[in-house]
C-alpha cells in the first residue's frame, strides 16, 4: 500500500504521513506561549483554580451591599458612609487594575497571579481584622487592586492553557466564576453575613481565595511576558 502524499511503500497502512498530520502543533511554539496541554485532567485543574478565585473576587466585591447596616452598626457610622465602601472598591478596580497590570508585565504568569492573588488574600484579611471604618476602607482599596489585573492575566494564561479551538471555552470558565459569584457566593453570603457577622464573612472569602492558590495556580509554561505584552500577542493570533 502507498501513501498517497509522499508515495512511500508501507506493508500495511500508510501511517507516515497520517501520524504527521495527527500529531497536535502549536502555532506560538518559539513565542513563549506555547503552552498546550493534551491532558484532560491537567488542564480543568489549573483552570478551576481559576474559576474559584474568580469566585472569590465576585464575591468579595458585591456581597458587602447587603451587609451595609450590619458594617455601619459595628463601626459607628451612618448607611451612607458605609456605602463609599462599595464606591471605593469601583474606583481601586477602574483606575489600579491597568497600573497593577503595567507593573506586573515583566513577571512570569504563575508569579503574577499568585502575587495578585497575595494582595487579595492580605486585603481581605485586613478587611475581617480592621478596627475603624478608614482602616477597612482602606483595605478595600488594597483588594480592589488586584482584580482588573487578576483578570486580564487570568484570561492570557486560561487561553495559552489549551488549544487554540479552545480558548473561548476556557475563558468562559474562568469567567463562570464570577458569574456564579453573582448568583450563588452573594445571596449565600449575605444571609451568612447577617447570620454570624460580616468579619465571619470576610474570613469566609480569605479561605476561598487561599484555596484557589494552594489547589494548583497556573503556570502555563510561559516564563515571560505577563499581562500586557502577553495579551497582545494572544488576542492577535488567529486559528
Amino acid at each position: 500500500m502507498r501513501c498517497t502524499n509522499c508515495w512511500q511503500s508501507n506493508s500495511s497502512s500508510p501511517s507516515c504521513c497520517v501520524a504527521a498530520q495527527m500529531k497536535p502543533r502549536c502555532r506560538l511554539e518559539g513565542t513563549g506561549m506555547a503552552a498546550i496541554e493534551h491532558d484532560t485532567g491537567a488542564v480543568s485543574r489549573p483552570l478551576l483554580a481559576l474559576a474559584l478565585a474568580s469566585f472569590g473576587i465576585g464575591t468579595t466585591e458585591y456581597v458587602i451591599m447587603g451587609l451595609l447596616p450590619d458594617v455601619a452598626h459595628n463601626l459607628a457610622v451612618n448607611v451612607p458612609r458605609a456605602g463609599l465602601l462599595v464606591t471605593g472598591y469601583a474606583l481601586g478596580v477602574a483606575f489600579g487594575g491597568p497600573l497593577v497590570a503595567a507593573l506586573t508585565t515583566g513577571m512570569p504568569r504563575r508569579r503574577a497571579l499568585l502575587a495578585l492573588m497575595g494582595i487579595f488574600v492580605l486585603g481581605n484579611l485586613f478587611c475581617a481584622l480592621a478596627p475603624s471604618y478608614s482602616l477597612l476602607r482602606a483595605a478595600r482599596i488594597v483588594t480592589a487592586l488586584c482584580h482588573g489585573a487578576f483578570f486580564g492575566v487570568g484570561a492570557v494564561v486560561a487561553a495559552a492553557l489549551v488549544v487554540p479551538q479552545k480558548r473561548a471555552q476556557a475563558i468562559a470558565l474562568m469567567i463562570a466564576g464570577l458569574t456564579l459569584a453573582n448568583v450563588l457566593g452573594v445571596p449565600s453570603g449575605t444571609a451568612l453575613g447577617n447570620a454570624l457577622g460580616w468579619r465571619r464573612l470576610a474570613d469566609e472569602t480569605t479561605l476561598i481565595s487561599m484555596a484557589s492558590i494552594t489547589w494548583r495556580c497556573p503556570s502555563a509554561r510561559a516564563s515571560r511576558p505577563s499581562a500586557t505584552c502577553g495579551a497582545a500577542k494572544a488576542l492577535a493570533y488567529r486559528t
